[in-house]
Order: structure tokens, then C-alpha cells, then sequence
């Protein structure tokens, strides 16, 4: 990244609280990492060979016990060895985290991965959110908000029975498509007449004053649409406009938040997260996530208000158009122990990218 900043706001430096020195920096630093890396608690033998420092596994007990009475430390069972809390991972991630730049052959590859014209937006954002997934081997998500631009054409395409695609086009010339159901017995004439009763009144109009409209002649009985057009009107209009949606919430990757999970309960929390990540207020959390965001924001546990579980974090970043209006949500979801490091200015550049794509 440019200029990665904390989730206040302040760049990265090193901040260690009262009575912490650099040697417990560099111990802390080390636990974290090596936990990144296998999951596994990590002994002080361990770290008296891994540290840049001669320290004593006497002296490194010490200072583990000093991070442990701190809060960053704790020891999960009867182990010898620690893992980093909660408070830890925050810590290490705000002001002991060391990440790369992405090469540029890396860039080039997102970018045309995600550039790749003839398709719809939403295979396009689909494509990221599988991307970013594969690339931190966690759940990739990104948000998309609804759109309030204008529309230039709206077409029913017939299925199959009780079935139809609803392809809209955008004033600049994404295509998005939805399939809705369909009335028995719907000729493919009543598709026909709903795409021609709704282009008539496009004239440059969003969805939401299209909606009105509709809404207004229906009450006045003044849409001129037989009953299994107005159905396939309705139905096509609330696929993009319904009530208290916020917008295409695409996630990828889900099945790798199961991945390191052995427990009843942490297997029951998974199940409660695939269940928030459906729900509509979570999509509008999102998107007040990435407003108050000027990039890259690192949340651990139940940091974001989201989830209220530990063991699991989440990177989200905004995606903001060329003149800086926020047009998505870009982010990873994985368990604590994610490549910090890795995925940082991933998600980083590849918020920018669709912010390019969107905006």
C-alpha cells in the first residue's frame, strides 16, 4: 500500500504499551508470526532459536509471562507454549506488522483478471471476490451498493416455464442480470409487453424514480399491462429496488473458514457468521465500514460489530471511484491467523481496481 494506515487512522509504527520493551516486540512479534504460519502455540526452546536476539529460554519465559499478564498472550490448555490474544494480534497488527509491496506482474493479473470485457458486472464482481479468496486462502466478499445511476434498457428474457431473466443495462453500459419467477402459464407476449411498458418510461430515469412511477399508474390503474405483465413487472423492478436492500453482497470461499475448524462450538460460530454474512444489515454495516475508512482497516474478533465471535478477522477496504465517492466494499474474511502481511495490500489494490470498475 501507499500509505497503510491503522484503523484510527495513524500510520503504522511500532507502539508497545507501558513496561513493554523491544525485546518483548520482537518475542510477541515472533509468537504471532509463527501462529500465522501453523496455527500451533509456540515454547520459548522455539523462540531461542527463531529470534534475531541471544535471549535464554529462561529469559523468554519471562517475557512471556510479562505479555501474559499484559493481556497478548495466553496459554491454551496445560501447552508450555503461547498464542497471541485477541489484544495481541491488534497490537502486532497496528504497529509490529511487516508487508510487502504486490510485484507488478501481481497488479497486472488482478487487474486483467478483473478487466476482462463480455460479461455482466456481477460476474465481474464475483470474479474478484473468487480472486481474492484463492489469494488468502479465506472468504473473499465484496459489496456492491445499489445503484442510483440511470438505466438505458430493461429485457425480459424467457427461461424455461415459470422462469426469466431480467437484463438491465446502465447508462454506462454495465449489464446486470437476474433471474426472477415467473406465473404459470406467462406467455413469452407478456415478457414482451412488461420490457416494452418499462422502457417507455426509462427517459433517462434510476430504478428507484422508474419504481415510483410504476407504483403511481398501478394505484391509478393507468398502466395499460394485463395482470401477468404487472406481475413480471413487479417482480423485475424488486429484484434490484426492494425494500432495505443495500446491494450485491458476493461471497467466495466460504467453505475455507471450515478449514482449521475441530470444535462443536467454533463450528456452531462459522454457522452463525454464513448467517450474518446473508442478512441484509450486514451488507448496510459494510458499507458505513468502508465510509469511515480511508483504506485498508484490519478488524479481529468482534472488533467490527459484525460478528460476535473470536477467531475470526476480517480486511476490508472501500472501493472509491476516480473522484472519490464510495462505490463498494472490498474485503477478506478468515480465521485470526490470516497472512496479515499477504492480504493487506491485496485487498488494497484490488479495492482500487473495482473502484475503477465501478465508479
Amino acid at each position: 500500500m501507499d500509505n497503510p494506515r491503522n484503523p484510527a487512522g495513524i500510520p503504522f509504527r511500532v507502539a508497545l504499551p507501558p513496561g513493554l520493551d523491544e525485546r518483548s516486540a520482537a518475542v510477541l512479534r515472533e509468537i504471532v508470526e509463527q501462529y500465522v504460519e501453523t496455527g500451533e502455540p509456540v515454547g520459548s526452546r522455539t523462540l531461542s532459536r527463531r529470534l534475531p536476539m541471544n535471549l535464554s529460554p529462561a529469559t523468554i519465559r519471562n517475557v512471556m509471562a510479562d505479555l501474559t499478564d499484559a493481556g497478548l498472550l495466553f496459554a491454551p490448555h496445560t501447552s508450555a507454549g503461547r498464542l497471541p490474544t485477541d489484544q495481541g494480534l491488534r497490537l502486532f497488527v497496528d504497529g509490529l506488522l511487516h508487508f510487502g509491496e504486490l510485484a507488478e506482474e501481481e497488479r497486472e493479473a488482478i487487474t486483467a483478471a478483473l478487466a476482462a470485457s463480455g460479461r455482466s458486472l456481477e460476474d465481474t464482481l464475483a470474479e474478484a471476490s473468487s480472486m481474492l479468496s484463492g489469494l488468502s486462502q479465506a472468504a473473499g466478499l465484496v459489496l456492491a451498493p445499489k445503484s442510483e445511476g440511470t438505466i438505458r434498457h430493461i429485457e425480459f428474457v424467457p427461461l424455461g416455464p415459470g422462469r426469466a431473466l431480467v437484463v438491465l443495462v446502465n447508462a454506462d453500459g454495465h449489464v446486470e442480470n437476474r433471474v426472477v419467477e415467473t406465473p404459470p402459464g406467462l406467455p413469452p407476449s407478456a415478457l414482451q409487453q412488461a420490457s416494452n411498458y418499462l422502457n417507455a418510461r426509462l427517459s433517462g430515469r434510476s430504478l428507484a424514480e422508474l419504481r415510483r412511477i410504476v407504483a403511481e399508474e398501478t394505484a391509478a390503474n393507468r398502466t395499460e399491462l394485463d395482470a401477468l405483465s404487472a406481475q413480471v413487472v413487479e417482480a423485475g423492478l424488486a429484484t434490484w429496488t426492494g425494500e432495505g436492500r443495500a446491494g450485491s453482497l458476493i461471497v467466495r470461499g466460504q467453505a475455507r473458514l471450515l478449514s482449521d475448524v475441530t470444535q462443536i462450538e467454533r463450528l456452531a460460530a462459522i454457522q452463525m457468521l454464513f448467517e450474518r454474512l446473508e442478512a441484509q444489515e450486514t451488507m448496510l454495516r459494510l458499507l458505513e465500514l468502508a465510509e469511515q475508512s480511508e483504506g485498508v482497516r484490519i478488524f479481529i474478533g468482534a472488533e467490527s460489530g459484525l460478528f460476535g465471535t473470536s477467531g475470526v478477522s476480517m480486511v476490508v477496504a472501500p472501493a472509491r471511484s476516480d473522484g472519490g465517492r464510495i462505490v463498494g466494499a472490498i474485503g477478506v474474511i478468515g480465521p485470526t491467523r490470516i497472512n496479515y502481511g499477504r492480504i493487506i495490500p491485496v485487498v488494497d489494490y484490488t479495492a482500487r481496481v473495482i473502484g475503477r470498475l465501478l465508479g
